[in-house]
């Protein structure tokens, strides 16, 4: 569902992404860590088609972003790290707005999706309320609401957790489980190893622009050579590069 193919992306002589290479297959959960600056936003806004890639290929859904990009952003949903909302809307009135946007407006199910979307993240009671009086977690569940609204087959999500409080984390995992059973196709980025410990199947560790683990986390352990949980991981194969070449971390 999702190739990424010596992906690349290059600012002034730097390399924020440096031939990465994955493939996820569909109704995978596929959590993306690194340290801060690791080049984790830059491959997210290279796949939602914000910024172009400086040399390799995006396949979404069989096609590639450079020639279809409209094509792939239909079946794509996106959630960034930063998300901008219309605070003078009501929820209603922005999920209406987004569904103009694909060209939904006058679907016949619209006003049925809504009510489902409201309804699982907790807003229903809200729907009718002006946007710039949500808290941070409500207008993250927003941002979920739309995301979701055109029934995407690939969820492409920055830092999914952030401000929520544990009642919205759980709305928000419970969300990726049912998605991913009806075979959506989850790329979460994430610093919360505890988010990807508990709801992705499989984890890619990029650091310095390189992916230089990927596996389950029980295969990380094993590469890593460390017992316990994922942040013991995660520290093992992060530390450094004499970590990183000593070990047989990836594949890719």
């Amino acid at each position: 569902m999702i190739k990424l193919i010596h992906l690349t992306k290059e600012y002034k002589g730097l390399r924020a992404v440096d031939d990465v290479n994955l493939e996820i297959k569909p109704g995978v959960i596929f959590g993306f860590l690194g340290p801060n600056g690791a080049g984790k936003t830059t491959t997210i806004r290279l796949m939602a088609g914000v910024l172009r890639p400086t040399g390799g290929r995006i396949i979404i859904n069989g096609m590639d972003i450079s020639e279809e990009p409209e094509a792939v952003k239909r079946c794509a949903g996106f959630v960034p790290d930063r998300p901008f909302l219309y605070e003078k809307l009501t929820a209603s009135e922005f999920l209406r707005f987004v569904a103009g946007l694909y060209g939904l407006d006058h679907h016949p199910a619209l006003e049925d999706r809504m009510a489902r979307l409201f309804e699982l993240f907790d807003l229903f009671h809200w729907k009718d309320e002006l946007i710039e009086s949500y808290s941070h977690g409500m207008k993250q569940r927003l941002v979920m609401c739309s995301a979701l609204l055109h029934e995407p087959k690939v969820l492409i999500v920055d830092e999914p957790m952030v401000g929520l409080d544990p009642r919205g984390a759980r709305l928000v995992k419970d969300m990726f489980r049912d998605q991913a059973r009806g075979g959506t196709t989850i790329f979460m980025s994430t610093h919360s190893l505890e988010v990807a410990q508990d709801v992705c199947q499989e984890i890619a560790i990029i650091q310095a622009g390189r992916i230089i683990a990927t596996g389950s986390a029980e295969e990380l352990r094993q590469k890593a050579g460390v017992e316990g949980d994922l942040e013991s991981v995660f520290l093992k194969l992060t530390e450094g590069k004499r970590i990183a070449h000593e070990t047989p971390l990836s594949s890719h």
